[in-house]
């Protein structure tokens, strides 16, 4: 680091993002993307016209994407704002919200990074020993309450009843809940919205729309709290969703029948592949996201990825407390799962 860094940063340790192979042939399923190319609305949407108005500056309230996703969730525009991706959103949430924070050991990693970069005062809940967020840990918390429902990288979820509960025992405190995952069978706490005004949403394009690619987030909450966030972004970027992300979101929201096969598909995925592992002997969790966390029978979690990317598929493993015998395996194609439990099968038969 340089002599100029400020003190306070110098112990940030930052998001490793999931590997990104680059010329290698890999069945990819390791950041949890969706197999899926996007609503062909999205393709009409990108035409060249649209293209050659990138000499100018993208509406900064994003009021077409805004518009959309407003009318899907039954809420008024001035309870909705877009962002470059969920992480910016939730970045905008730790500079407004989160002086005092907690959220769970096992989760989504940004979380302790933002809490670092931006000097929160955070607080680490454990979860359970079957990895469940038990929702009295939460009663009283006296700080905002941060969690990914479902929760990363377990997919373990909690119903609109637990998440409620939390909201009622927390009436002076702001709750966040991340559902970056929420649409693969689970039910989102946006029906909550019209009578907690503690609670704030943050969900992304990036999985069930499958715009990862196009870095598309929003936050549903009362009209306070966007209120505040807006605050928050235009002090930091008010153009920073783009031109072209602006169209597809919005094309991506209106396409709902597309949207609903393509998260049908995955689960429908998803429920085979954790049938055929459990009956290889795999831990695998109750996953309401569009991936398995396992555990192999026969080896490490470090071993298990590895043996799987010398045979061509990337999955993720975190070597952290607790999971360091679990891998992350995203949903994909069912070719591509083929691949996985294919390359499963033979690393089993080499270590028996």
């Amino acid at each position: 680091m340089s002599r100029f860094l400020l003190p306070r940063l110098s112990s940030l340790t930052a998001y490793v993002p999931g590997e990104q192979p680059r010329g290698e042939k890999l069945v990819k399923l390791n950041t949890n993307e969706s197999p899926f190319p996007p609503s062909p609305k999205v393709l009409e949407a990108l035409c060249r016209a649209e293209t050659e108005r990138l000499h100018l500056y993208p509406d900064p309230n994003a009021t077409a994407l805004e518009e959309a996703i407003a009318a899907r969730f039954g809420v008024s525009g001035n309870q909705v704002l877009a962002g470059n991706g969920s992480d910016e959103l939730l970045a905008f949430c730790f500079q407004a919200f989160c002086g005092g924070v907690c959220f769970p050991d096992i989760t989504y990693g940004l979380y302790a990074v933002l809490a670092k970069l931006y000097g929160s005062d955070a607080r680490v809940i454990p979860l359970s020993d079957d990895f469940h967020i038990m929702p009295e840990d939460y009663y009283a918390a006296g700080r905002t309450i941060l969690f990914a429902n479902p929760n990363a990288p377990t997919g373990l979820y909690l119903t609109p009843g637990q998440v409620e509960r939390i909201l009622r025992n927390n009436p002076d405190s702001l709750v966040i809940v991340d559902e970056a995952y929420i649409d693969f069978g689970g039910e989102s706490a946006a029906p909550l919205l019209s009578r907690c005004d503690n609670l704030l949403i943050v969900q992304t394009f990036s999985k069930s729309y499958s715009l990862a690619g196009a870095r598309i987030g929003f936050a549903l909450g009362c009209e306070s709290l966007i209120d505040d966030l807006r605050r928050v972004k235009f002090s930091f970027n008010p153009y920073s969703v783009n031109r072209l992300s602006i169209l597809a979101g919005a094309a991506a929201m209106a396409d709902e029948p597309y949207f609903t096969a393509c998260t049908l598909a995955v689960t429908r995925t998803r429920s085979i592949v954790a049938a055929e592992l459990r009956a290889r002997g795999f831990e695998v969790t109750d996953s309401m996201g569009n991936f398995l966390f396992v555990r192999p029978p026969f080896q490490s979690g470090r071993q298990f990825a590895e043996g799987l990317r010398a045979r061509g598929v990337l999955v993720r493993h975190f070597a952290k407390p607790r999971i360091d015998g679990f891998v992350r395996v995203t949903i994909g194609m069912p070719e591509q799962m083929r691949a996985l439990l294919d390359a499963t099968d033979q690393i089993m038969e080499e270590t028996e």
